[in-house]
């Protein structure tokens, strides 16, 4: 969990996700959204693929990314029970 947070405390690692959310994107759409070399968009990318929000496949010479949903139900689940929210006692 805490590598969850740690990649989510970022802005602009939350803004990839928010890309995400409708379509997969290859690195470089990802990467011609922010105004960061593309090392600094691949070392975010990475953090998020590490924390498991992610996921990565290689097309060809793309690597293609799209959101890894059951990570995120994981994470609301372990942060409702963490305050008590939802589900019996």
């Amino acid at each position: 969990m805490d590598q969850t947070i740690r990649a989510l405390a970022d802005p602009t690692r939350r803004e990839i996700l928010r890309a995400l959310r409708s379509r997969e994107l290859t690195a470089g759409e990802i990467a011609a959204r922010f105004p960061m070399t593309h090392a600094s968009v691949t070392h975010h990318l990475n953090v998020l693929r590490e924390a498991g929000l992610v996921q990565a496949a290689r097309e060809g010479r793309n690597v293609v990314y799209s959101l890894n949903s059951t990570v995120f139900q994981e994470f609301l689940e372990e942060m409702m029970d963490f305050f008590g929210i939802g589900g019996e006692r």
